[in-house]
């Protein structure tokens, strides 16, 4: 591919003049929904992946201080070889192009979950929590998750308003029971999309940069209740019970499965509100529409849960006659 706009030209000029690696071919690995980006390059010496993040909109710093925090929890994540602050690059390990959303089928899937859970147990079991310097996922910063939805979503995609009083009043059950639940470490992307199928299909985990501290079962229901894949629910509950039994036997929780499913229902309706909107802005932000192909599957988890619960009965109905219909 040609490469020819100014970063991948410092980039280059970083990796061939700093580092005397000669490089045989470089090519987009990926892009993903920041402003990051990811090239893989051939040496002599093998492949690697470059991270390419703007020091003016991207810090290189929370990515190598959780990806330390996660290999010390026994995760595998890119190592990094190299790094280049000023410029916004680092030389990372290259963990391959099958991510599980590519490679995920009905045969596969629960082995595949499996390997993924034990891994999100490890990093739940094994970081130190008080030493982690991650930032809380408080009432504020739910708060303003939650704000995506209605600015991006509601407001700029579908262009109506939810009555005040019910939204606060979503906002409010929704924080209350995130908040309410143990805490632990949270990826905070946790899904298909952001795990690799390594040659011995074990798992990789990648775009972790993110991670708080907060809900214990946010990341399992970002991985089971994914936006970009969906299976049924009797297999997701089933998944989902196995998980529960797994923190209760490390004595992570010790709530009862009904306590746990309603937090992991209601921690999954505030991650897919969250979603909904980002997907939103990010068509019309940053010029990204093929997000929004994601919206409906997202949706449906939402408009799922509130019909489950009696108290999202305004809400279900706000969903079912304003929001169904304009979109």
């Amino acid at each position: 591919m040609m490469i020819d706009d100014l970063r991948s030209l410092a980039m280059l000029d970083w990796l061939e003049n700093d580092l005397l690696l000669t490089i045989n071919r470089c090519e987009i690995a990926s892009s993903d929904a920041s402003f990051r980006r990811y090239f893989r390059i051939h040496t002599e010496e093998g492949s690697f992946i470059i991270m390419d993040a703007p020091p003016d909109k991207e810090k290189l710093e929370p990515f190598m201080h959780v990806a330390a925090l996660m290999a010390h929890a026994q995760l595998h994540v890119p190592a990094i070889f190299q790094h280049n602050l000023t410029d916004g690059f680092l030389l990372l390990e290259d963990l391959g192009s099958r991510c599980v959303l590519d490679e995920i089928n009905s045969q596969n899937a629960h082995a595949l979950y499996q390997t993924a859970c034990a891994s999100l147990l490890a990093l739940q079991t094994n970081t130190d929590l008080a030493n982690s310097q991650l930032p809380a996922y408080d009432a504020a910063l739910l708060e303003r998750e939650l704000g995506i939805f209605e600015e991006w979503f509601l407001g700029q995609y579908l262009d109506i308003e939810i009555p005040a009083d019910l939204w606060q009043n979503v906002r409010d059950i929704l924080i209350t029971s995130a908040l309410e639940q143990p805490v632990t470490c949270v990826h905070r992307d946790y899904h298909s999309r952001n795990l690799m199928v390594l040659e011995d299909n074990s798992i990789g985990v990648i775009d972790f940069q993110d991670a708080v501290l907060g809900p214990i079962t946010y990341d399992v229901v970002s991985l089971l209740r994914d936006c970009y894949i969906a299976w049924d629910a009797e297999q997701v509950e089933s998944w989902m019970t196995a998980y529960y039994q797994q923190l209760h036997t490390a004595q992570l929780i010790n709530c009862d499965l009904t306590q746990f499913k309603r937090w992991f229902d209601l921690m999954g309706m505030q991650r897919h509100l969250k979603a909904i909107g980002i997907f939103s802005r990010l068509n019309f932000r940053d010029n990204k529409p093929d997000y929004l192909n994601d919206i409906p599957r997202t949706l449906h988890y939402v408009t799922t849960q509130a019909a489950a619960y009696p108290e999202f009965a305004e809400f279900s109905a706000f969903l079912n006659h304003s929001v169904l219909p304009a979109l």
